[in-house]
């Protein structure tokens, strides 16, 4: 089993910025891949950011060049920057991780609420 603690979370203005952080119990070093979703209520589910164990990168086209996925080794902590944030970014985000062969792991979500 996996613990991820997500924080970072809050209400910012438009065009701020914001960064998230997703903690795991167990190195990263063993995840096959660290991505980062969100969700408006009554919508899907969308991937945002994506990171392999070789540490290539794939985003969401509505948030390239605006966020960044990245991680720290020695924390065990996958992040996400989002810059020049948008009203239609406010979701609920959530860590994923996949860890062969235990499985899938979510963190517990956080709050991002872009608003004037």
């Amino acid at each position: 089993q996996v613990q991820l603690v997500e924080s970072g979370g809050g209400l910012v203005q438009p065009g701020g910025s914001l960064t998230l952080s997703c903690a795991a119990s167990k190195s990263i070093f063993s995840f096959a891949a660290m991505r980062w979703y969100r969700q408006v209520p009554g919508k899907q589910l969308e991937l945002v950011a994506a990171m392999s164990n070789t540490g290539s990168t794939n985003y969401a086209d509505s948030v390239k060049g605006r966020f960044t996925i990245s991680r720290d080794n020695a924390e065990n902590t996958v992040y996400l920057q989002m810059n020049n944030l948008k009203p239609e970014d406010t979701a609920i985000y959530y860590c994923n991780v996949d860890q062969p062969p235990s499985g899938n792991f979510w963190g517990q979500g956080s709050q991002v609420t872009v608003s004037s």
